[in-house]
Parts: structure tokens; C-alpha cells; sequence
């Protein structure tokens, strides 16, 4: 059971780490010294609030955070290197109608009548254009659900679309203390409760451990040496920024600010023992080593943020709680039943019918732990290269249909197909499933004189990864992924930004290609895969340094070129002192390409009468579809958030 942390002890420790600070040297003086060969504490203490307000939502962000890094070395060569953080965000109180207990509130459903979009109730029996379906014995429908009531409700993707005659479901969006209502641990987020979304670093998982290991190198002779770390750390096998190819050994947080922060300030820590065989120089090489990464703590998967929180990427954690609460619960889906050509009507469902009904998350054992290698050396050219391999955990979910293999019919609670020649699919009825995925890959990085610019490459090849596709029966496939990226860096001078200081320059392309990729146009549109079978996204970032560099302006433009979504991120960062750092920055977001989101969502090979698709072949596809739930794959992180923009001010303090 995760550890429950009230607000007022969150504000006592960081109040008690305010005060501590102002005696760092007097405490890392005064810390026990171990052994003779041993060193004073290292200790350094920063203080960081981040407020941020974002259209049509206002406040998102007060966020005020401690950290303590402190660094010793003992007696024999070892030392030891921690660094502790612990965050409160006031958001949740400051702005509760959005994020907090107040918010959400009751909505409406949607049908499609003749090909026009008519508001109906949820949760009702009213209006002759609502059908029920009460399925097997127990699952009945409830008028107005009163065991899932019309209140502290969202409709899911209403912060990025519109139902617009696709799928549509309520979405209960307060803190899991305040309404229980598809909470689910999806893998270390989705069922937490306002302190704990408050302050998330408090928990069982003793996140607010950023870094705790000893290390030692030990010699060898002949110049090899073996280095051995182990404890809770971040394993940094990537060269690139924002977006991962080689650096997926530790699970990232991206409910702390979506895409937008330091990989160093979101990757989840984990408990991980490294060891590093440092061979040296060798006749062609100027340096070489090999290391083994294992990380043996328990799965943790990236926290895509639980949903009525401020940070959801592609709204997922929105998705999975709709439809938890769903097979829970039931509820009204918006436009479901094709009972006539252009008609599709919202329909209620019992509980037990359709959404997400198990969560299966990897327990601990030697065969769940995860384990990596690396070689990486330096020619006697200069070019830095590493060779990797990991076994791993996926950190992202996979979403099985519970009926994909025949077993359970939940609209008669039989099993077998209702034709045995037609594989038995439903709409949105699934188990979530982490699977085992297997890395092999490189980097290399080296220097380019004549243009003056620094290059790195990364690239990997997974095997084991799981995709949706409505072409199967079980609603997924296993794919094989190639990722790549190329990045490039120049510092160059630019006269109008500075005469005396040189403007960094650094663009990235990121590229990614899914083998056996299924996809193809039915009658109404197109079925198979969502995720794009080849997709790049570029990135560029521009920084100059003015007054000393002091004062220190940027913008950083990210585009998917197949969502047709761009972001810009503008910010100014001024270094008032040595100690206090002052940032001030804008996150903008545009969207051409909406149309190209919308995808098949299986309502049209649903087999189950009286549900049978009007316009399709029954049990196989016609691709009819709209921006839910498989939209969020084609606008990608940047077009799922492209009506989240924000401006914001950080500011920090080093005691």
C-alpha cells in the first residue's frame, strides 16, 4: 500500500530542508567522517518553484521543489553520491475546478442520427434516440447510473477534440481519494489521491531517492581498471534530447512536464547495479570499455500521468481511466451503435461489458529484471562510437482484447464466435499487458572541422514490442522497430544576437520505421495499425549567450512531420547571481493535420446483435472511426497537447 503523505507534513519537510540549508557547511563539517582517508560531505541545496498558466485552464503549475546532493568519499577508494528531492504542487488546491476535488462536473453524449449529431443525455434511459444494453444476467444496465453518477465527470479528448460523431465516454477526472472511479495502478500512476499527487515523490517507491549509490574503481594493472556502482540511479546510455532511442533503461515520468523537461530531472530512478571493465588503449584505440547494466528492481513503467492531472501525455491516462471505470462501472458510449446507415447512437452498457478490465503488471522476479551491455570506445581518429544490447520490460502498455482468441463473448457471456468462420473482435474490451522487449544498437559521435560542428548518431533495433491493429482479432500485433537520430551541433556567431559570443545551434531528426506494418483502406476508412509505419520528427534548438553570459535567450521548435504538429518553446534565463537563476519561457503548440488523426475504432466489426454494423461485414472492419481511441497514436505527444499552451517562470536557488 503506497504511503499516504498529508499536505501539512509535505510543507513541514520542505520547510525543514529550508532550514537546513541555510547550515550546509556546518553540516556537511559536522557529518560523521568515515575512516581516515575519508573526505568532508559535499553538500549542495537548491530550491525551484515553477509556476505555469495555460489557456483556457489558468493555473497548472506551482510546483516548489527541494533538492540535496551530497557527495562523499570514504576510507579504500569508495564513495558514495545522493541526491534527494522532494516536490509540492499547490495546483491541486489552487485551481481545484481544473485539476483539483471540484473538477468536472456532468456532461452530455452524443448520436448520430441521418448523418446529423444530436446531444443526448448520459446516463439515461430519456429520448428515443439512447439504446440500452443490459447483456448478461447481472450486468444490466442502471438508469442513471447510480453507482457511476453524472458528476466530477469529463468527456474524454475534450481538452484536444471534439466527439464529432466518433467514440465518446465520461471520464471521471478527480483525485482517487475523492472519487475511486477507474482508478487502476497502471505502473506506478493512475490511483493516486491528492497528497499524493501533490507531493509524488513521497511513496512506496521512495522516489524522492533521486540518486543513492557507492561506487569504487579498483585496479588492475597494465592500466585496465574495474568500476563498480550500485544503489538507485539513472543509467545515461542516449546522446540525444527529448525524444529516446538507446537511453530506455530507466522509465521516464512524463507527468512532471510532459516532453518538455531535462531527461535528467524525469527519468525514474531505479535500483541498479553497474559494472564497467575499463580496458584502456590499445593499438587502434584510444580508449575502450565494456560495461554491464542490471537492473534489478521492481517494473516501473513511464508515468504518463493519471488523468485530471495537468500532464497526460496523448491523454492516455484520460483513456485508461475511462475505460476502467467502464468495466467497473458501465457508462454511456457516445455513437456506438450502428443500427442503420448514418445512425450510430450512443448506447449505455452494464458493468463487465467493455473497457479495461485487468491490469497486469510484471511481478518481481530474476526473469522480469532487466539486463543491458555496452561496448563503447574511441578511435585513434577521435570518433566516439558504443555498441549496446538490453532486455527489457516494455515500459509503455499493451491493450489485448479479452475476446481476441474466441473465449468470452461479454455481450452474451458465451463463448465461441457467433459465426466460426469470423474471429471473434470487440470494440474496447481489454487486459493491459507489459511485454518483453529485446535492444541491440550503437552511437557514435565525432567532429566535422571543416563545417565546425559536432555530429551524434544513435540507433536501435527493438524486437518484441506491441502495436494496436484493428486488422487482428486480438487488436494488437508484435512489430520489430527501427529508431534512429542524427543530431547536429555548431556553435556560430550571429551578429544580431551577439557580436561577442557564438549562438549554439543544434538540430535533431528522429526516425522511426515498423516492420510488417498493417494498414489499408476499407470502405469507410482506413484499418490496421495507427502508429505511423515511417514517421521523423525534427527538432532545433537555437541559445545565445549574452552580458558574459549571464543573460541567455533560446527557442526550441519540434516538429512530427506526419501529425502535421509543431510546438515552440521560447524562453529567456537569467543568471541574476551565482546562486539565483530566474527563467521566464512561453510552450506553443500548432496543428494542421486533424484530419489525419482519425482512425478505425472497431465499432464496424463488432459481431453482437443488435449492434451488428448496418454498414459493414460483420466481425471484419470498414474502418469506420474517428479521433477516439486510436487517434492519440497519429497526433503523437505534440498534437495530442497542441491546445495546451502555457507560459511559465522558474526560478532558482542554490544555497
Amino acid at each position: 500500500m503506497e504511503t499516504k503523505l498529508n499536505t501539512g507534513r509535505c510543507l513541514t519537510l520542505i520547510a525543514a530542508a529550508l532550514s537546513a540549508s541555510f547550515a550546509t557547511q556546518a553540516w556537511g563539517d559536522d557529518l560523521p567522517s568515515m575512516g581516515e582517508e575519508s573526505s568532508p560531505w559535499q553538500v549542495d541545496v537548491t530550491y525551484e518553484n515553477h509556476t505555469a498558466h495555460r489557456e483556457h485552464a489558468g493555473l497548472a503549475k506551482f510546483r516548489n521543489t527541494m533538492q540535496l546532493e551530497a557527495d562523499k568519499k570514504f576510507g579504500n577508494g569508495w564513495g558514495v553520491h545522493s541526491i534527494l528531492r522532494g516536490s509540492w504542487d499547490g495546483v491541486y488546491r489552487m485551481n481545484s475546478s481544473e485539476y483539483g476535488k471540484d473538477a468536472g462536473g456532468s456532461i452530455t453524449s452524443q448520436s448520430t442520427v441521418g448523418g446529423q449529431l444530436v446531444t443526448v443525455p448520459w446516463g439515461s434511459v430519456a429520448g428515443p434516440i439512447v439504446g440500452n444494453y443490459n447483456g448478461p444476467p447481472g450486468n444490466a444496465f442502471l438508469d442513471a447510473y447510480t453507482n457511476n453518477p453524472n458528476e466530477g465527470l469529463r468527456t474524454l479528448g475534450d481538452r484536444w477534440h471534439g466527439i464529432d460523431g466518433g467514440v465518446g465516454m465520461a471520464v471521471p477526472v478527480r483525485p482517487c481519494d475523492v472519487d475511486s472511479r477507474g482508478c487502476r495502478d497502471f505502473g506506478g500512476y493512475g490511483d493516486k489521491t491528492l497528497s499524493e499527487l501533490e507531493a509524488p515523490e513521497f511513496n512506496d517507491r521512495l522516489d524522492f531517492i533521486r540518486e543513492l549509490y557507492v561506487k569504487k574503481t579498483f585496479s588492475l594493472g597494465d592500466g585496465k581498471d574495474l568500476f563498480l556502482k550500485l544503489g538507485k540511479q539513472q543509467v545515461v546510455w542516449g546522446r540525444t534530447d527529448l525524444f529516446r532511442v538507446l537511453d530506455v533503461i530507466n522509465p521516464v515520468d512524463y507527468s512532471r512536464n510532459n516532453i518538455y523537461d531535462e531527461l535528467s530531472d524525469i527519468r525514474i530512478p531505479m535500483w541498479i547495479a553497474q559494472a564497467e571493465y575499463r580496458m584502456g588503449a590499445s593499438d587502434s584505440m584510444q580508449d575502450r570499455n565494456f560495461q554491464l547494466v542490471w537492473n534489478f528492481d521492481q517494473f516501473r513503467a513511464n508515468n504518463l500521468g493519471q488523468c485530471g492531472t495537468p500532464n497526460v501525455i496523448l491523454d492516455a491516462g484520460c483513456f485508461f481511466r475511462g475505460m476502467a471505470n467502464l468495466w467497473d462501472n458501465g457508462g454511456t458510449v457516445a455513437n456506438f451503435a450502428n443500427v442503420a446507415p448514418a445512425t450510430y447512437l450512443a448506447t449505455n452498457f452494464g458493468p463487465h461489458q467493455i473497457g479495461i478490465r485487468n491490469v497486469y503488471l510484471p511481478d518481481w522476479s530474476l526473469s522480469n529484471t532487466q539486463l543491458g551491455a555496452k561496448f563503447e570506445g574511441v578511435t585513434a581518429g577521435g570518433l566516439s562510437f558504443s555498441l549496446n544490447a538490453l532486455t527489457y520490460r516494455s515500459q509503455l502498455p499493451s491493450l489485448h482484447s479479452i475476446n481476441g482468441n474466441g473465449t468470452i463473448n461479454p455481450f452474451t457471456g458465451t463463448n465461441g464466435n457467433l459465426n466460426p468462420a469470423i474471429p471473434v473482435k470487440s470494440l474496447i474490451a481489454f487486459d493491459m499487458h507489459f511485454p518483453r522487449v529485446n535492444l541491440i544498437g550503437g552511437s557514435m559521435d565525432f567532429q566535422l572541422p571543416a563545417a565546425g560542428a559536432a555530429v551524434r548518431v544513435e540507433g536501435a533495433f527493438t524486437n518484441g514490442e506491441e502495436f494496436a491493429n484493428t486488422s487482428r482479432s486480438e487488436l494488437f500485433s508484435k512489430n520489430d522497430v527501427f529508431r534512429a537520430v542524427i543530431g547536429i551541433d555548431r556553435p556560430t556567431f550571429i551578429p544580431f544576437i551577439s557580436e561577442t559570443s557564438a549562438t549554439l545551434i543544434s538540430g535533431q531528426l528522429f526516425y522511426q520505421h515498423i516492420f510488417n506494418h498493417e494498414y489499408h483502406q476499407a470502405a469507410l476508412g482506413p484499418v490496421g495499425m495507427p502508429d505511423w509505419e515511417d514517421n521523423f520528427i525534427g527538432t532545433l534548438l537555437i541559445k545565445g549567450f549574452l552580458r558574459n553570459g549571464t543573460l541567455s535567450p533560446q527557442i526550441i521548435f519540434a516538429h512530427d512531420f506526419q501529425a502535421q504538429a509543431t510546438a515552440m518553446a521560447p524562453q529567456v534565463e537569467w543568471n541574476v547571481t551565482n546562486d539565483l537563476k530566474v527563467t521566464l519561457g512561453a510552450n506553443y503548440k500548432l496543428a494542421e493535420g486533424r484530419s489525419r488523426w482519425n482512425f478505425d475504432d472497431c465499432r464496424s466489426c463488432n459481431p453482437y446483435p443488435p449492434f451488428t454494423g448496418a454498414e459493414a461485414n460483420v466481425g471484419i472492419s470498414s474502418g469506420l472511426g474517428g479521433m477516439e481511441p486510436l487517434g492519440r497514436f497519429r497526433a503523437g505527444p505534440i498534437g495530442a497537447a497542441f491546445k495546451e499552451n502555457d507560459i511559465f517562470v522558474r526560478v532558482n536557488y542554490k544555497f
